[in-house]
């Protein structure tokens, strides 16, 4: 597994937002509402974490919307059933 899986989730924040988009769909004010930080915050850990493979933007008009990608947590389920088993 890419060491960058698991340091893009070590940050509170983006945890915090990854929670929050276990939920469905969110737009960036959704989400900074969700995790109480402001907008330019949520966008700038947004682009971090889709760096990273674990989010997908849709366009929907005006708003962008946000959804997680299954990728990197079954490259972080594959890395712990490597140590457990």
């Amino acid at each position: 597994m890419q060491d960058i899986v698991l340091q893009t989730l070590a940050d509170p924040t983006r945890f915090r937002i990854v929670e929050a988009r276990a939920a469905g769909q969110q737009s960036v004010g959704e989400l900074g509402r969700a995790v109480d930080i402001d907008q330019s915050g949520v966008s700038r850990h947004l682009r971090i974490l889709g760096e990273a493979g674990f989010v997908r933007m849709r366009p929907d008009g005006a708003r962008r919307l946000y959804s997680l990608r299954p990728e990197p947590f079954k490259q972080i389920e594959a890395w712990v059933s490597a140590r457990i088993n």
